[in-house]
């Protein structure tokens, strides 16, 4: 579904990714892991076009940097950024709305609806609400929620624990790995809780400085000793 081959980007001239590449199969979850600073972060802004890139992206069959910004999500993708990012003078029911602009989500909007409050049932329950209102923990769901109502084919989770308590990061996991299991959406999903990343991951890749020191199976990855001995505490 998603080949990077090559992928080069940056700010103001000065490279943050060197030669990224990676793939995503249909269905397939896949997790990106590294510290802070690798450019798990900038490689999400380059596949949404807020950051110029080179090198080759093939989404779906077709060129993706090819493809203005702006249509990127009406391709299929979905971009849930770091720090939630939900429109907080909007209600919770606005900001779902927000996120179904695209073609297939108006399309699909009363079962896409459905399907969001029965994996979060919170988010019925304060539709009215405002979403700057809300807890961190809800406006992490609200901020997944809105990407899943664009009904998109490749769903981008950009540090979905970032701020969160321990317990409330977990709620967190768990709500995705059902979405995953339950609806076969293709999901690249950065996190610096490796761990779990490499745990609910079907493949995974290391990012350092910008590129791809090490990749392979969850299995693989969790028994590898630089990892165990970098991320793992062990």
């Amino acid at each position: 579904m998603l080949e990077i081959d090559d992928l080069c980007a940056g700010y103001g001239g000065v490279p943050v990714l060197h030669g990224i590449s990676l793939r995503v199969g249909a269905g397939e979850c896949v997790a990106v892991v590294g510290p802070n600073g690798a450019g798990k972060t900038t490689l999400f802004k380059a596949l949404s076009g807020v950051v110029a890139a080179t090198g080759t992206v093939t989404f779906d069959g077709g060129s993706l940097l090819d493809v203005p910004p702006a249509r990127r999500a009406h391709q299929g993708i979905a971009h849930v950024p770091e720090g939630r990012q939900v429109f907080p003078s909007l209600t919770v029911r606005e900001n779902l709305e927000m996120g179904a602009w695209t073609d297939a989500g108006r399309r699909q909007w009363k079962d896409n609806l459905e399907r969001i409050h029965a994996w979060f049932p919170v988010l019925a329950e304060r539709a009215k609400t405002l979403a700057g209102a809300l807890s961190g923990g809800q406006q992490q769901m609200l901020a997944i929620a809105r990407g899943l109502a664009s009904a998109p084919k490749l769903l981008l989770l950009d540090e979905p624990s970032m701020g969160l308590s321990p317990a409330v990061a977990d709620e967190i996991f768990e709500r995705i790995v059902a979405i995953h299991a339950q609806g076969g959406l293709a999901m690249l999903l950065v996190e610096q809780r490796v761990a779990e990343a490499l745990h609910f991951a079907t493949r995974g890749y290391v990012l350092e400085a910008g590129r791809v020191v090490l990749s392979g199976t969850h299995d693989s990855l969790r028994s590898d000793d630089r990892i165990r001995r970098a991320y793992l505490g062990m």
